[in-house]
């Protein structure tokens, strides 16, 4: 999942922002990264009723953040099977406005929800490090943007070599990353927003 830059870089919102502020969704939208799932395959990975999942799915297409990716017959009936399009999440899309801070800010309460579910499945030992930061740093603009864009490359490689859940030879890991510049509050709110000049960059 891209939520997008505070600067015209390309990487934009798809979809209802809002859609995605919800757990049982972001874990649907990692699901259906790495695999097509039905409604059905959904709510048995996650332990949830058919029906739940089928209201998530049907919100989450109705933001375009998924789409319908075909359709199967089961026990006589028709099943939609979804999918998340990382190539079109991770598709420079100038035609799309930022997302809003409210609409972030709803995002990333949900994700810390969901940080926090994770986080009680952790694996410790030295043979499952990974790896934690947490900082409110000031940087060189330059620096910050090829930072930036550094770790956005890594997210979009993730998100494109992930796997259908319990693929032999595949581990699950938790990623949640949130980059973003604060204001300066020593100035005024107007002189901390980018200038005409960065947002050109």
């Amino acid at each position: 999942m891209s939520l997008g830059d505070e600067e015209p870089t390309g990487r934009t919102v798809t979809g209802d922002l809002r859609a995605l502020a919800h757990p049982i969704r972001l874990r649907i939208l990692s699901l259906l990264t790495g695999a097509e799932m039905t409604a059905a395959e959904i709510a048995r990975e996650l332990g949830i009723t058919h029906a739940n999942a089928s209201y998530h799915l049907r919100l989450l297409l109705n933001a375009r953040s998924i789409e319908v990716a075909g359709e199967e017959k089961i026990r006589g009936g028709q099943a939609k099977r979804y999918r998340y399009d990382v190539a079109k999440a991770f598709t420079p899309r100038g035609d799309q406005a930022h997302p809003r801070p409210d609409d972030v800010q709803i995002v990333y309460a949900a994700l810390a929800a969901e940080l926090q579910r994770r986080a009680r499945s952790i694996v410790t030992g030295p043979a499952a490090v990974g790896t934690l930061t947490d900082a409110e740093l000031w940087l060189d603009l330059d620096e910050w943007k090829a930072i930036r864009d550094r770790i956005a490359q890594a997210s979009e490689h993730m998100h494109r070599i992930a796997r259908r859940p319990h693929t032999p030879g595949t581990v699950p890991v938790s990623a949640t990353i949130a980059l973003f510049r604060l204001q300066d509050d020593s100035i005024s709110a107007t002189s901390a927003s980018p200038t005409p000049a960065e947002e050109q960059e």
